[in-house]
């Protein structure tokens, strides 16, 4: 679903409460300026769905709507593309999108680990950062598999290490010593990196009944204005659920800290930095 959130928690309860909390409310605020960082990698995943086909597509995790919405165009009208996203804020976000772009985009608000969805529905599933979320992957990429049609395509990306990434954890590792509680991040644990093991990914993909599974990496060159930074690690990722519990003058003194500690991706007037992602293909086989 998204790209910058973590949580130490166990259930898809707890992850419907973060998104459709304050994560959620975060994420719609931020959509403008999410959509032009991750731009580079929707057009990655775009390009992968076929153009003008008769296709059916679904999208995982689809937040506010900005890959659906891009799939869909990519279509063309004779196709059909659906997002579906746990957090009512973002979807309610995504239609609005949909009805002011004039995209015939549907959008649905479920969990796509347990949703009933139509058995063989879907020639291709899609998802950009939505899927490392679920409490029970294998589950839920079964769900999915039942949802694809015969030699359906599966195309994800999903972040690899935090170590690769290190603009996604400046804003944590930089307010630690000023906020001890920050949660710390867990291997594993359903958040952003949850799928940087690709052993895991293939192991969770093959347990859910998928085939021809092949992960690629791919470093996308992601940028946007200098002047969005302060709000952007003030408001999301682990610093920003934390952040608005704090006293002003700890506030102040905290995002004073972390801002100094992205200079080194400032270049005049904008921040760069590299998403270090895996391109994930998998296919439904005829006899899961």
């Amino acid at each position: 679903m998204n790209a910058t959130g973590n949580t130490t928690g166990n259930t898809n309860d707890e992850q419907a409460t973060l998104w459709n909390g304050q994560n959620g409310r975060a994420w719609v605020e931020a959509q403008a300026l999410l959509d032009q960082m991750f731009k580079p990698i929707e057009e990655l995943l775009a390009a992968s769905v076929p153009a003008t086909a008769a296709a059916t597509v679904l999208d995982v995790g689809c937040g506010t709507g900005s890959t659906t919405l891009a799939a869909a165009r990519r279509l063309g009208p004779t196709g059909r593309c659906v997002g579906i996203d746990i957090s009512e804020p973002m979807i309610a976000a995504a239609r609005k999108r949909a009805e002011r772009d004039g995209v015939a985009a549907g959008f649905i608000r479920a969990d796509a680990q347990t949703h009933d969805f139509e058995p063989a529905s879907f020639d291709m599933i899609i998802s950009r950062f939505g899927v490392m979320f679920f409490d029970d992957p294998v589950r839920a990429f079964a769900n999915l598999r039942r949802a694809a049609k015969e030699n359906g395509r599966l195309q994800l990306v999903v972040w690899r290490s935090a170590a690769e990434n290190p603009f996604m954890t400046t804003a944590e590792r930089a307010a630690a010593p000023l906020l001890p509680d920050i949660p710390a991040r867990q291997p594993d644990a359903p958040g952003q990196f949850a799928f940087a093991d690709r052993e895991r990914v293939t192991r969770i993909l093959q347990a859910g009944g998928w085939s021809d599974i092949d992960l690629k990496p791919i470093d996308a060159a992601c940028t946007f204005p200098e002047r969005e930074l302060v709000g952007h690690l003030s408001r999301l990722g682990p610093l920003g659920r934390i952040l608005g519990n704090v006293d002003p003058h700890t506030r102040a003194q905290v995002i004073q800290t972390v801002r100094a500690a992205f200079d080194p991706f400032v270049r005049g007037t904008e921040v760069h930095f590299t998403a270090a992602c895996w391109m994930v293909a998998a296919r439904a086989p005829s006899n899961p």
